[in-house]
């Protein structure tokens, strides 16, 4: 690792937290201690912290498999990813804090007022669709506020968008420009609009490909082949939809909507299937099934 001196004149991180051990947490806290960070993972809910490290574990297999890491780095990884139990338990001064909480404004309020409270050098959320400026009201420390949106699955997809709030200073994203270097990944930085882009870009075809599917065009699976076979894109739109979460799908459409008008409107069969509790691969069922 590179002289700890250097890397904090350069505005990287060496200790930081991600709040929320659901599937987006744990691939940022992943990435991150592959990286070198020693990350404090907050996760009340102690019936979720067996799955989130049995996650982890299973990323690490899977990476020593593909070659990407031998055993003593694997387990080096596991070794630097500690859970904690609250926001409250964690330490002052942290160098970065991501948030990665469920996409409800009230939610992501709550947590980013007591995030603050902890006084990080950096705090980010990683919302995919609410506004920064939104956001910023329960922050103290504006200028060093700003969306870090990652992609899932976020070991595999080397973008994050980095959302500038109206208060966001140049520090702040030039310093989660170079924690994004380190992860070896590449950013780009979006106007604080409703979606950013990824976001509109990637709901939009998810939500056309539901309608598809509600009104008889083709089956769940031909309508992705169709996305992966004639785009090249990695995995259909159903089938990506299913892995973020329906439920998060659904936040995002409405949110969408509300800034964007009726194109961003939910489908009735997506809005069905959430409440019914298929959600995608976490529940086990969505557009497709997911085995344990």
């Amino acid at each position: 690792m590179a002289d700890n001196t250097l890397e904090r004149e350069r505005g990287m991180a060496d200790r930081m937290a991600v709040l929320g051990g659901g599937t987006m947490g744990v691939g940022i806290a992943y990435v991150a201690a592959q990286a070198g960070y020693d990350v404090l993972l907050v996760e009340p809910d102690d019936r979720r912290v067996n799955t989130l490290r049995a996650t982890i574990r299973d990323a690490v297999a899977s990476a020593i498999g593909r070659g990407k890491l031998d055993a003593a780095q694997g387990e080096a990884l596991i070794g630097r990813i500690d859970r904690v139990a609250s926001i409250e338990a964690l330490p002052d001064g942290l160098d970065l804090i991501v948030e990665s909480v469920p996409e409800r404004l009230d939610l992501k309020l709550d947590v980013l007022a007591r995030s603050a409270a902890r006084n990080p050098r950096l705090l980010a959320s990683n919302t995919s669709a609410l506004s920064i400026d939104r956001l910023a009201e329960a922050v103290t420390d504006r200028q060093a506020f700003l969306g870090m949106h990652f992609f899932n699955p976020v070991w595999s997809i080397k973008l994050v968008e980095l959302v500038r709030g109206d208060a966001t200073s140049e520090v702040a994203l030039e310093q989660a420009r170079a924690f994004v270097t380190r992860l070896g990944k590449e950013s780009l930085t979006v106007r604080n609009v409703p979606g950013f882009a990824t976001s509109r870009l990637d709901l939009i075809a998810s939500l056309e490909a539901m309608r598809m599917l509600e009104s008889g065009v083709a089956s769940a699976e031909d309508i992705d082949r169709a996305a992966v076979l004639a785009y090249r894109h990695p995995v259909g739109p159903l089938r990506l939809s299913d892995i973020v979460g329906l439920d998060v799908r659904l936040d995002i459409a409405r949110t969408l909507q509300a800034a964007h008008g009726d194109r961003f409107a939910p489908p009735a069969l997506l809005t069905r299937m959430v409440a019914e509790g298929k959600l995608g691969a976490k529940s086990g069922q969505g557009f497709f099934a997911w085995p344990a």
